[in-house]
């Protein structure tokens, strides 16, 4: 295993930081950060900045121009040896005479997997991996699961009382949180290619589920599971506005005339199999997979958001906190998880305060 002198886990550390600089506008390419080292300074930095934009380490070596004959490359994630939108890194790093590439993680899609290592290894490059690959993974996120899991990553945002409530007991409460937990919540809709809500969140609320007030680059897609199709067809997300980007996913035994009704509005409606009385998580993630969705934000209930974390579907929770206690006769956010008395084992990645509300990022255990 190589040990790394902090000076190098600093430039690995801004070439991550470089990466999250795309997110939200690359899909389905991954986020990457890049920066050319020589003598021991930055010469140059890079990311990839949008989908069919150049590459980070093509945009670093620009930068780094001259200076890139002989450097060392930190990038994030492994070059391309292929053409694809753009032509492939290698090429780049091959013409800049790079001496040295350190690289985070091994890309894990199929086309990419050790074919960019090898070639800068074949043309003399010298090449190690690892250098901060959790981190990377992290950042990576969605591409991440969709090229090893085969599926999104699936996040569920809460917004609770302090005793972990969202709702009394008759389901009230529009605003938990204040303005800032909510914009933080707008930004995590504008990185998400999919938002998920149940019925109960849809007929409670009557929400739009857009990102707002963030810059978003493009609004996710919105599905809604309704079991039935029994929701009614005045809602906002059914609205001419908004219906051409939704979808309801429904059970196999749902009636066809409300299928077309929604059809007529411009939604999509995806039969899929029930389990336990609702739409199947897992079928509803095959779905997605398929549509290219990477990243999956759930914004349901309790009854949702139990049934996924159930699944073991649930990768990451964001539970934003009020300073505010309601009591037993509060809807707590998560409900039965069954197996015993063995409570869910997560990572805790991060502590935040968003104005007078606290937040804290979860990485949940397999």
């Amino acid at each position: 295993m190589t040990t790394y002198p902090e000076s190098e886990r600093r430039f690995m550390l801004r070439a991550l930081e470089l990466a999250g600089r795309g997110r939200g506008r690359t899909r389905p390419n991954p986020v990457v950060g890049a920066v050319v080292v020589r003598g021991g300074r930055i010469v140059g930095e890079g990311w990839h900045a949008a989908l069919g934009r150049p590459h980070a380490e093509v945009m670093a070596l620009d930068r780094a121009g001259r200076r890139a004959r002989g450097a060392t490359l930190f990038v994030t994630l492994e070059p391309c040896a292929h053409t694809g939108r753009t032509p492939p890194c290698v090429d780049a790093i091959l013409r800049a005479r790079v001496r040295r590439c350190v690289v985070a993680v091994r890309d894990p899609h199929r086309i990419v997997d050790g074919r960019g290592l090898r070639a800068l290894r074949s043309a003399g490059v010298h090449v190690e991996v690892g250098l901060l690959a959790a981190e990377a993974r992290q950042v990576l996120g969605g591409y991440w699961h969709a090229h090893t899991l085969g599926r999104p990553r699936v996040t569920w945002k809460i917004a609770a009382t302090l005793d972990g409530r969202i709702a009394d007991g008759a389901g009230r409460i529009r605003w938990i949180t204040g303005p800032e937990a909510r914009r933080a919540g707008h930004r995590m809709r504008a990185l998400a290619d999919a938002i998920v809500i149940g019925a109960g969140t849809a007929r409670a609320d009557d929400p739009r589920l857009t990102a707002r007030g963030v810059g978003a680059a493009r609004q996710p897609l919105r599905v809604v599971c309704d079991t039935r199709l029994r929701l009614p067809l005045a809602l906002a997300l059914f609205g001419r506005k908004l219906a051409r980007g939704t979808v309801v996913a429904c059970g196999p035994q749902a009636p066809a005339g409300r299928e077309r009704a929604l059809a007529a509005r411009g939604a999509r409606v995806w039969r899929l199999a029930v389990k336990g009385g609702g739409v199947s998580p897992a079928a509803v993630v095959r779905r997605l997979a398929a549509e290219g969705c990477q990243e999956v934000l759930l914004e349901g209930g309790a009854r949702l958001g139990t049934a996924w974390l159930r699944a073991g579907l649930v990768d990451r929770v964001a539970l934003h906190f009020a300073p505010r206690v309601m009591g037993e006769r509060g809807l707590a956010w998560c409900g039965a998880l069954g197996g015993g008395a063995r409570a869910r084992a997560g990572r805790l990645v991060e502590v935040g305060r968003l104005g007078g509300d606290a937040s804290l990022l979860v990485e949940m255990g397999a």
